[in-house]
């Protein structure tokens, strides 16, 4: 991460050394934000642990902006230090709107669908990972690591059974997939139709199957999205897309599961390697929705492995987690 010496050359090559600095709320990531305040204007410094960070955000930044999104202008960046500097989209995320008028849920999920739906035309870049069946499998590899695993050979052979039943999906075509896409990463901005969503956070994106962006937007780790929200917008997407109802619905399941899956174990690693419990207050949530993928008949064989491989996290279990974090001070 660059130090302050080269954060000020950076600041004041831009013509914002002058700004006032106050920090932004980061995220699960090693990178942090500030926000630059000067007179009537406002910036957004992001600093990252390397340059690479930054040359996959902006590449897919512009890919957006070309595509007709909302993504923050780029005001200045060194790849090098691992610093960007960046317009300043405001406050307005979508999760606190929802808190304050819950009643705005159903329109704004379903243009968060519209958005998504609108995103298959757009051909992603060719480069990009794939996350296939194997792709999905190897993601796991962290969640017997550091989630409480009963039975290492259960968990192995969950892994492979997610590869063999992705596999059996029907022929789909690769999306832009953004991956961390929920609630806490969309801007509200002022601005007609899709261009309304402002995004962020997208540097980590790959080419998935369609469902895996929708799977983080409605089974949002940090929020509940209310039950009949979540069915009427899959069928939303379906109906938008034309896809195939049967095979949509196994992918956004088992897509479903696997992503919680290791929400549970980064979850893990941010308590008892990173010193960051608070995301263990998400456990809960996040395990529920393994459940509900996991009561589709059609995957009622990875349901047995799951259940033998990985126990609930009930509070003895957080407890225990918590206990394993280097900053906790639980005597």
């Amino acid at each position: 991460m660059a130090d302050e010496a080269k954060v000020h050359s950076f600041l004041a090559a831009a013509g914002w050394q002058d700004a006032a600095r106050s920090p932004l709320a980061g995220d699960a990531s090693a990178r942090s934000y500030e926000r630059l305040t000067r007179g009537a204007d406002r910036a957004v410094l992001m600093k990252a642990p390397d340059g690479s960070e930054i040359a996959r955000f902006t590449r897919i930044g512009d890919w957006l902006a070309e595509a007709g999104f909302s993504t923050p202008r780029v005001l200045a960046r060194d790849d090098a230090a691992g610093l960007l500097l960046l317009e300043d989209f405001g406050d307005a995320l979508a999760a606190r709107h929802l808190d304050a008028t819950p009643e705005d849920e159903a329109a704004l999920y379903a243009l968060i669908t519209e958005f998504l739906a609108e995103l298959r035309h757009h051909a992603p870049p060719a480069d990009l990972p794939l996350l296939d069946g194997s792709a999905l499998a190897e993601l796991l590899d962290l969640v017997p690591e550091f989630y409480p695993c009963t039975d290492r050979t259960a968990a192995d052979r969950l892994q492979q059974a997610i590869t063999r039943k992705f596999d059996t999906i029907p022929a789909w075509t690769p999306v832009l997939c953004l991956r961390d896409f929920h609630a806490e990463n969309i801007i509200l901005l002022d601005r007609p139709g899709l261009r309304r969503l402002g995004l962020l956070d997208y540097q980590d994106a790959l080419r998935a199957h369609p469902a895996y962006d929708l799977v983080s937007a409605l089974q949002d780790a940090r929020r509940d999205v209310s039950p009949q929200v979540e069915e009427a917008e899959v069928a939303h997407y379906c109906a938008l897309t034309e896809a195939d109802t049967g095979a949509f619905h196994l992918a956004y399941r088992l897509l479903g599961l696997q992503r919680a899956m290791r929400i549970l174990g980064i979850f893990a690693r941010l308590c008892v390697r990173d010193g960051k419990p608070q995301y263990l207050e998400f456990m809960a949530r996040v395990y529920d929705y393994i459940s509900r993928n996991l009561s589709s008949p059609a995957l009622a064989d990875l349901a047995e492995l799951f259940h033998a491989a990985y126990p609930a996290p009930d509070p003895n279990l957080i407890a225990d987690l918590r206990r394993k974090c280097p900053t906790s001070q639980t005597p």
